[in-house]
């Protein structure tokens, strides 16, 4: 899978990339992560990417050209290996992401993240470019920088051959529209603290059941809508 991101603030992302599970899955050629400074795709000599909305109002706006330079450069490349690009826009107007959502998107050879900011974008990008727009919640940052690096985090670890354990995709919070069960690790007792007599019991069978039961508990309690989900279904 290849990732590219367009951003005006491409220093943001060196720690995240960088470290644990999206350094390794880089490393091991699972996923290729680039990214780019929008400021290298514009034409003006003070590499100015943002100007004052038409019609008058507060702060600025994306402007389109750079946006259009930096996705059309990405695609040219990647038709060269015949490779389809999917571009997706973060921004508070997009589809909020959940687990159905990142499944989905792990599933494309590339993406082509746009890192919103300021304002806004120049709406053209949106409609001619834009094939699909993500939210990670219902409140405003002050960029797509960080919704971008969510975003990654949560489809490199989808990518087959990233884990090191291939069940661990199995048993996560919101697979199956349940929150994942408790866990616990050693010592057995702490602070007077006893691990369930269950888990220590060796049955597998006892235990697996135990584990969905609980996992309903648990949904219930903190997350009751999932349950609705998961009933449609």
């Amino acid at each position: 899978m290849r990732i590219d991101i367009i951003t005006i603030f491409p220093k943001m992302f060196e720690p995240v990339l960088n470290e644990s599970i999206i350094k390794r899955a880089q490393v091991k050629g699972k996923v290729k992560i680039f990214i780019h400074d929008l400021r290298d795709y514009t034409l003006d000599k003070h590499k100015k990417v943002d100007d004052r909305p038409f019609g008058g109002g507060s702060g600025m706006v994306l402007c389109s050209e750079p946006i259009f330079r930096a996705v059309d450069k990405i695609r040219a490349k990647n038709q060269e290996s015949r490779v389809k690009s999917k571009v997706v826009l973060l921004c508070p107007q997009g589809r909020k992401l959940d687990q159905k959502i990142a499944k989905k998107l792990a599933k494309q050879k590339n993406l082509v993240l746009i890192c919103g900011h300021y304002e806004g974008i120049d709406e053209r990008v949106r409609e001619v470019l834009v094939d699909e727009e993500v939210s990670i919640g219902d409140y405003v940052l002050t960029g797509g920088e960080l919704p971008a690096m969510v975003l990654v985090d949560c489809l490199v670890r989808l990518i087959p051959g990233v884990l090191g354990d291939k069940n661990s995709l199995n048993f996560e919070s919101f697979e199956g529209n349940l929150l994942e069960y408790p866990q616990y690790t050693r010592p057995a007792i702490y602070r007077g603290q006893r691990v369930p007599d269950i888990l220590l019991s060796g049955n597998h069978q006892k235990i697996e059941e135990w584990r969905k039961i609980e996992a309903i508990k648990r949904t219930r309690l903190k997350r009751p809508d999932l349950l609705k989900k998961r009933k449609g279904n």
